[in-house]
């Protein structure tokens, strides 16, 4: 974990415990337990089993006794254990096993182990547990990956929880749950990232939609991408208008980084592509209807068939010079195009407007087209008779001019 992680972390867990006295949550156990800790932790060899006790020889001319139910099965005579000091009868000191038990467990714990624990308490900044006798707490930003709404359905549940903070002194013990959730994730990631390869179907299921894709859930607690651009053939503004959380959807692994940490998914790379046999569809010359999907600096593009558009450049928009196409086209437009060039490798399609004799824009068919309607446009203050010939004569004399 590095240093900013472990300080956004202290920071968490102070805001978490503002108000909150660790020490008045079991001040009678955490009394036992001081006292425990200070000198009670004893060990006593068994020199005897007269039930319900076991004789336990502490040293010289001391001896002690131990119920015999704290022991898991009856004691070998000469096996030697840890045990509290409870108290005195009789002359003979009153021992704990179990106690001992608590106060080594309580001792051994350190930053980064894991414990289980029982949920006893609620308040507003977290979990109140149990740890053994111990008592521990887990701020609420640290029970779980996810925002946890109400902490109270957590109640009298047992957790796996990393020990984030001890302090013996003060009998502070905070856990942290979304670590270990975090760390089980991590590990099922790997696992579940060591079965796939790019290329690869898959079915996975939308969890969250943003307004730059769809993330899915494609194995237990391992999720991909499936950015907008990679869901269909077509431009899709909003992938939201196609697809709803909980959608099951077949796609392909595109790519694997970070471990798995990011993976790309694709949905379009599963059907058909629209330029497979596109110079087939469209050979040069031919003539297509198109709408207008983008209008750049440069020219339009013009979509003459789902998923395949093609390049008007911004020359061949307009009979007249323009530098902005927005003004000669709109989006949604129907042109009728003529196909210039195309390149079915690199994905590209030239196309050039038809002007209304049918001639390209920019072309010398429709640089001579124009000029004769220019020249009928003045054939009032000209001689009757005047012929096709002379017309397209005098308007190559005009432009010569």
């Amino acid at each position: 974990m590095s240093d900013s992680s472990d300080e956004r972390l202290d920071q968490e867990i102070e805001a978490a415990l503002d108000g909150v006295n660790l020490q008045e949550l079991d001040l009678e156990r955490q009394q036992t337990e001081d006292k425990a800790r200070d000198a009670n932790l004893v060990k006593g060899t068994v020199v005897g089993v007269t039930p319900p006790d076991v004789i336990i020889e502490l040293g010289p001319r001391s001896q002690g006794v131990c119920p015999l139910a704290e022991f898991e099965e009856e004691p070998a005579v000469g096996s030697v254990h840890d045990f509290t000091l409870v108290g005195h009868s009789d002359g003979l000191s009153v021992l704990s096993m179990r106690g001992a038990m608590e106060v080594r467990s309580w001792l051994e714990l350190e930053r980064g182990s894991n414990v289980k624990c029982k949920v006893t308490g609620v308040n507003t900044g977290g979990l109140e547990v149990r740890v053994g006798s111990h008592r521990g707490f887990i701020p609420a930003s640290q029970a779980a990956i996810g925002r946890v709404e109400d902490l109270s359905t957590m109640l009298n549940e047992t957790l796996v929880c990393e020990v984030m903070e001890i302090d013996r002194s003060k009998n502070k013990l905070v856990l942290s749950r979304r670590s270990v959730l975090a760390k089980e994730a991590d590990a099922a990631r790997s696992e579940a990232v060591g079965t796939l390869t790019p290329g690869s179907k898959i079915r996975g299921k939308v969890t969250r939609i943003e307004s730059f894709g769809a993330f899915c859930e494609i194995a237990p607690g391992l999720e991909g991408l499936l950015h907008v651009s990679n869901f269909a053939h077509t431009r899709v503004e909003d992938i939201a208008e196609h697809l709803k959380v909980g959608e099951e959807l077949e796609l392909m692994i595109l790519d694997i980084t970070e471990g798995g940490k990011r993976i790309g998914l694709g949905k379009k790379q599963l059907l058909p592509d629209p330029w497979d046999g596109v110079t087939a569809r469209y050979s040069e010359d031919s003539v297509v209807i198109g709408k207008v999907t983008r209008i750049m600096d440069f020219g339009a593009f013009v979509e003459v068939e789902p998923g395949v558009e093609g390049l008007v450049h911004v020359s061949r928009l307009d009979i007249h010079r323009t530098s902005n196409p927005a003004k000669v086209v709109s989006i949604g437009e129907e042109l009728s195009v003529r196909v210039t060039e195309v390149d079915e490798p690199g994905r590209r399609l030239s196309l050039s407007r038809l002007n209304s004799t049918g001639a390209l824009i920019g072309s010398e068919d429709a640089a001579d087209a124009e000029a004769i309607r220019a020249q009928l446009d003045t054939s009032d203050a000209s001689p009757r008779g005047l012929n096709l010939g002379a017309l397209l004569k005098r308007a190559m004399e005009d432009e010569e001019s």
